[in-house]
């Protein structure tokens, strides 16, 4: 994928007609974390305290981030397992840090018994590649999460 930049609390494009939820902002900032540990290896706790109080972010936002990129982490080589799966000609460590962090948390919200709906996880992805990731990301994210959530589906079916 190509390069991108780096997440900030600011989007790039100027979407005022996206709404800025709570959950948005805790997507917004769970991506910021994730691709900083990424990037970093720093430790996620720390990263996610000192991005929250950067931005100013409320404790409900903080911690909706902080379920979310717990949940990322420790399901981290699982949800790499799916990426590859689903998007078998970009290597999971080839992938622009931002894709690559906007497709974990998203695949962290499809697992199957998640409380968002599965068309909420993959639309909140789309936007947030359209605000972070490059010309063609959204398309990508949204491509590879279909496919996951294909594969989600049948699995569960399979096992009821």
């Amino acid at each position: 994928m190509e390069e991108t930049q780096t997440p900030t609390a600011e989007p790039r494009t100027k979407r005022s007609r996206v709404p800025r939820t709570p959950q948005r902002r805790g997507r917004v900032l769970a991506l910021q974390v994730l691709f900083e540990v990424d990037l970093t290896g720093h430790d996620w706790q720390a990263s996610l305290r000192v991005h929250a109080k950067a931005v100013g972010s409320s404790d409900a936002v903080a911690a909706l981030a902080e379920a979310w990129v717990a949940g990322v982490m420790t399901s981290l080589e699982p949800l790499d397992a799916v990426l590859a799966r689903n998007a078998p000609m970009w290597p999971v460590e080839q992938l622009s840090a931002v894709d690559r962090n906007i497709l974990r948390l998203a695949l962290y919200e499809l697992q199957p018994g998640s409380a968002t709906p599965p068309k909420v996880a993959i639309n909140e992805a789309i936007e947030l590649a359209k605000q972070f990731g490059g010309e063609a990301s959204s398309r990508f994210v949204n491509g590879v999460l279909g496919s996951a959530l294909e594969e989600f589906s049948s699995a569960e079916v399979s096992t009821t």
